[in-house]
């Protein structure tokens, strides 16, 4: 029984160090969407830019702005760019990283 169980850990410890960390790690776009409304809503309602217009959370704009990524959004949010404030003092690092998908997962749905 000792031999199955050692088994099964060890391919279970195998497979969870073959997979790229990006399928491990990641956000989750459930959570994002309390962060979402708490932080971001003001300016980005509806996925909208109430500061910059043509800078929205719209699809065509991330990818036209190259925000279309989990790794660019989360840098974004972190550091802040232009108008938009950095929230890396002020977000954990998984909020920041739920926010990210819940801004990308509403931008595919087209909001």
């Amino acid at each position: 029984m000792k031999r199955i169980i050692a088994a099964v850990v060890c391919i279970f410890s195998i497979a969870l160090f073959a997979l790229p960390s990006s399928a491990i790690a990641g956000g989750d776009a459930s959570a994002g969407a309390a962060v979402f409304s708490a932080n971001c809503a003001a300016c980005h309602m509806g996925g909208m830019n109430a500061v910059q217009a043509e800078k929205t959370l719209q699809k065509d704009a991330l990818e036209k702005y190259g925000k279309n990524t989990p790794d660019a959004v989360t840098t974004q949010v972190t550091n802040g760019n232009g108008a938009m404030p950095a929230f890396g003092g002020r977000l954990s690092e998984s909020d920041i990283e739920n926010v990210a998908a819940y801004v990308l997962s509403q931008a595919d749905k087209g909001w």
